[in-house]
């Protein structure tokens, strides 16, 4: 939806102050017009880039099953996959992830992440601060953060996108807050509407090209508008706004279809459909392909969701019915962004993180699932730079807690940080009262000594 924050303007169907106009079906998050103008920094800033693509997981992948194999343990633990020997010998994954065990030289791979609070909420894999006692206006996500202190590429493309799509649950679906970065840092979401297109009213990209249209659906909203103070400096926003909504550079990335069939058919199709648990099944492997062609176009973090992992057994499918279908998926969909970066000369500008929430239970259900877990979890890291071929951390026999080496959800967050040219001990943002933030805790979070 392409919103405009109002102010103390009262319109006939009885909105008033701090409400919203609405102007046709385009998502954006529900962002006010000045959000979307991170074009405002635009002047000076280097064409040089270093992007992030951030993948979550939504529910929280089972790391025992994924890449924390544990053969020798009690079959009620260690489940019915096995692990298989990868590119780099010593280091196993499960047996459904073929083609990342070829690329391993390529990854990095944390066994030991720890710092989940155990709820279903993207916050973790959005900015890694604890919910409670947060500053004033609230912790911005990391794209919103990256936002404020770089600015935009270029004009015509927001520093941060988000391509979660509408899905059942509001934790998974959240693309991130602003905080107090300041909404005009908030991610651009087009595909909040559970649309598959960027589209005004439900029209198609050759409709969102007709310009004369939407400049004349943004005057008559200008018109309503003159009388009052709703928005500082309108005609400057209008221009940028404009600028971005229009800019054939964004809808081009967001077009999808434009590749060739070949390369649609190595990132994978994906699927719409239901996975036993409503419209929280989606797994969109186009969104790994977009999330290339955004990064190209000048966005500095993608992130998406894929899948839906919360597999806690019948009668939705056991943990393993659901692996076997979301494994080779996330397989072929990873693979492709890694040879897609690498081909294109971008693999060391842009690193890729794929996590989720937390693990999952050592211990299988009498319903054949595995239940919550926030004392170890799983990511993999590749791209940017940094430090591949590598686990990092490790687990007990049965995967229950760390052993070596715990990794914090902010270390992960200052490495990103580093990979994109920010110093986290230095670099601050000003919360609502004034008062300098840093972007992690940098007392007790650093950059990871092994990545970097």
């Amino acid at each position: 939806m392409f919103t405009i924050l109002g102010s103390d303007l009262r319109l006939c169907d009885g909105m008033s102050r701090r409400s919203f106009l609405q102007v046709g079906g385009l998502a954006l998050g529900g962002l006010s017009l000045p959000q979307l103008l991170q074009a405002e920094a635009a002047s000076g800033i280097s064409r040089s880039q270093k992007s992030v693509i951030m993948v979550f997981l939504t529910g929280g992948p089972p790391h025992q099953d994924m890449v924390d194999l544990k053969p020798q343990a009690p079959a009620e633990y260690r489940g019915e996959f096995s692990p298989i020997r990868t590119s780099v010998p010593g280091i196993d994954v499960c047996e459904h992830l073929p083609l990342l065990a070829q690329r391993m030289d390529r990854l990095a791979v944390i066994r030991s992440l720890v710092g989940s609070e155990g709820r279903h909420s993207a916050f973790q894999c959005l900015h890694g601060h604890p919910t409670l006692n947060q500053p004033p206006g609230g912790w911005p996500c990391f794209g919103s953060a990256v936002s404020k202190v770089l600015g935009p590429v270029n004009r015509e493309t927001p520093a941060c996108i988000a391509l979660q799509p509408k899905i059942g649950i509001q934790g998974w679906r959240d693309p991130g807050r602003a905080g107090f970065a300041g909404l005009r840092h908030a991610p651009f979401a087009p595909n909040a509407s559970g649309t598959q297109s960027f589209a005004i009213d439900g029209t198609n990209l050759d409709k969102l090209r007709d310009r004369r249209n939407l400049l004349d659906r943004i005057d008559q909203l200008r018109r309503q508008l003159d009388t009052s103070n709703v928005i500082d400096g309108m005609d400057n926003y209008y221009q940028q706004a404009f600028d971005i909504l229009m800019s054939g550079r964004l809808a081009s990335a967001l077009d999808f279809e434009q590749e060739s069939p070949a390369v649609r058919d190595r990132y994978g199709r994906g699927s719409t459909e239901p996975a036993g648990y409503g419209d929280a099944g989606w797994m969109r492997n186009e969104d790994f392909l977009v999330a290339r062609r955004l990064v190209e176009a000048g966005a500095r973090v993608v992130t998406l969701s894929f899948g839906r992992w919360d597999w806690h057994g019948q009668p939705h499918g056991t943990n393993f019915d659901n692996a076997r279908d979301h494994f080779p998926m996330l397989d072929q969909a990873l693979t492709a962004l890694m040879d897609d970066l690498h081909d294109r000369g971008l693999e060391q500008d842009v690193s890729v993180l794929v996590w989720g929430e937390f693990g999952r239970t050592p211990l299988i259900n009498k319903r054949g699932g595995r239940d919550h877990w926030p004392r170890v979890g799983c990511a993999l890291l590749s791209g940017g730079g940094m430090r591949t071929g590598q686990v990092i951390g490790a687990t007990n026999a049965r995967a229950e807690h760390v052993t070596q080496r715990p990794v914090h959800f902010q270390e992960v967050f200052a490495t990103l940080y580093h990979n994109l040219g920010i110093d986290v001990n230095h670099t601050t943002i000003n919360d609502r009262t004034g008062r300098p933030r840093h972007l992690v805790e940098r007392a007790q979070y650093q950059p990871m000594a092994e990545l970097v």
